[in-house]
């Protein structure tokens, strides 16, 4: 139901949505809400191994052969910033800088965030190397090249000297629509920092432990869950027996449809997806789902038309390389970028 004029005076701009979109995942309102309608991405100039990451991340794997792996990582880059581009999502990519090794730059969504109400919030990063990472160029960039207006700046990475990680939408796999923000623990996520950032960003904090098959923290809570505007993807199985009771419960009453994977499949990358809104061209406000190639091979046959159906369109990108060396997936090579008008 929409509210009338005398309610809207007195409704705050979380209210309306919640009230415009609640219990309607499907709608087109949850959709433009929830999916961006653009992205950042970082062209890497040294991608390869990082050992200051290794001890948190067990999805990262040592290759022998290092002397092809930036060329091959690139080849990965540029076969999805295409895939995005004939898909009508908007890119804005940046070249990462040579003067500093910077392994993981292809990964820009750990340390910066923007939102819809205008805020880009930058992140204390865990690895020292990670953070070289920011650039206070590449946000002045995004808002000169896509339609997104800067009206407000959170800095949490001060953070960082008082030993305390928060890794962006790695750490927090957001619902914009009910304006929740789920986060595993780790050594990259402080719960603390949760709480502050939902409390500053107006979210509710849902929290919970969660760890791979070596009993290992999950490093980031996006490599087991996912959530689009009509469907969740959750690795059940990595989180706590204790937590996992309330954590569903608390996604499934989103209404969205509940794709629940394996352990298998959350090292494949496939809680690793996200899903994006095309803005240009003929499939302009379509929904577009983006994925790795290892992650489509993971799905069952009924987790794949399940989760196929609730999009308009599905990017299978081979990104290899980038997985395993850098034990992140397409949605960590993924900044989302909302539309947020001057």
């Amino acid at each position: 139901m929409i509210a009338d004029r005398g309610d809207l005076e007195l409704m705050s701009q979380r209210q309306f949505s919640d009230r415009l979109t609640a219990g309607q995942p499907g709608t087109a309102q949850a959709a433009a809400i929830q999916c961006a309608p653009a992205v950042l991405m970082v062209r890497p100039a040294h991608f390869g191994y990082n050992p200051q990451t290794a001890d948190s991340n067990r999805f990262q794997h040592a290759a022998q052969d290092v002397v092809s792996i930036p060329e091959q990582a690139l080849a990965e880059f540029a076969g999805l910033h295409d895939a995005l581009q004939d898909a009508g999502v908007r890119t804005y990519v940046a070249d990462d800088t040579r003067e500093a090794v910077k392994p993981d730059a292809v990964f820009p969504n750990n340390w910066v965030s923007f939102h819809s109400d205008g805020t880009i919030v930058l992140y204390p990063m865990h690895a020292a190397n990670r953070r070289l990472e920011r650039r206070l160029d590449i946000l002045t960039a995004v808002e000169s090249q896509l339609p997104f207006h800067r009206r407000r700046l959170l800095d949490f990475t001060a953070e960082e000297q008082r030993g305390r990680s928060l890794e962006g939408t790695g750490s927090l796999v957001l619902d914009h629509v009910q304006r929740v923000a789920y986060a595993c623990r780790s050594p990259r996520t402080d719960e603390s920092l949760v709480r502050e950032w939902a409390q500053a960003m107006d979210y509710e904090p849902v929290v919970f432990d969660a760890a791979g098959r070596d009993g290992e923290a999950v490093y980031h809570t996006n490599v087991m869950l996912a959530v689009g505007s009509r469907v969740v993807v959750c690795c059940t199985e990595a989180m706590a027996a204790a937590d996992r009771q309330r954590v569903c419960a608390r996604l499934s009453s989103s209404g969205r449809e509940f794709i629940e994977i394996g352990m298998p499949a959350m090292y494949a990358f496939a809680g690793n997806v996200l899903e994006l809104r095309a803005h240009t061209g003929a499939a302009a406000t379509q929904s577009v789902l983006v994925m790795s190639t290892s992650a489509r091979v993971a799905f069952n046959e009924n987790q794949w038309a399940q989760l196929s159906a609730t999009v308009d369109r599905v990017i299978v990108a081979p990104v290899p390389t980038i997985e395993i060396q850098g034990g992140g997936g397409v949605r960590c090579m993924l900044a989302e970028v909302p539309e947020s008008p001057a």
